[in-house]
């Protein structure tokens, strides 16, 4: 359960410094309370889009990563951005993300950010 938190923190945080960075990824709200709810909610969109798509997705994809030897992670990432996204619109909640390359660049900016607060953020083991 605690690796469940601090994975669901991290992803928040993460997402936060894509929003920030990029202004065609939006999250907006009445006040910061109703900010910070959302970008929980949308953290734990974000998780589960990549515990259940994403595996299935990157096995239909194998040849593709091998092909470009890993590449392709990047626009896996950022399709599995424009889910979260498309799901936020469906359970109503105010994020966005404005097209493709904004969200490759999101996907990699959230990677990077998801590692490093991983890295920093204590963990069960």
């Amino acid at each position: 359960m605690k690796n469940f938190v601090v994975k669901t923190i991290a992803n928040a945080g993460a997402l936060a410094v894509a929003i920030w960075l990029l202004q065609d990824i939006t999250l907006t709200g009445d006040d910061t309370g109703r900010k910070i709810l959302t970008l929980l909610v949308v953290a734990l969109l974000f998780g589960l889009v990549n515990f259940v798509v994403k595996p299935v997705v990157k096995l239909l994809t194998l040849p593709l990563f091998i092909l470009t030897l890993g590449l392709i992670t990047l626009v896996v990432n950022a399709l599995m951005l424009m889910l979260t996204s498309w799901l936020a619109g469906v359970f109503d909640l105010d994020f966005h993300v404005d097209g493709f390359w904004t969200a490759v660049l999101g996907g990699l900016i959230i990677s990077v950010v998801s590692w490093a607060l991983n890295v920093v953020l204590p963990d069960e083991d």
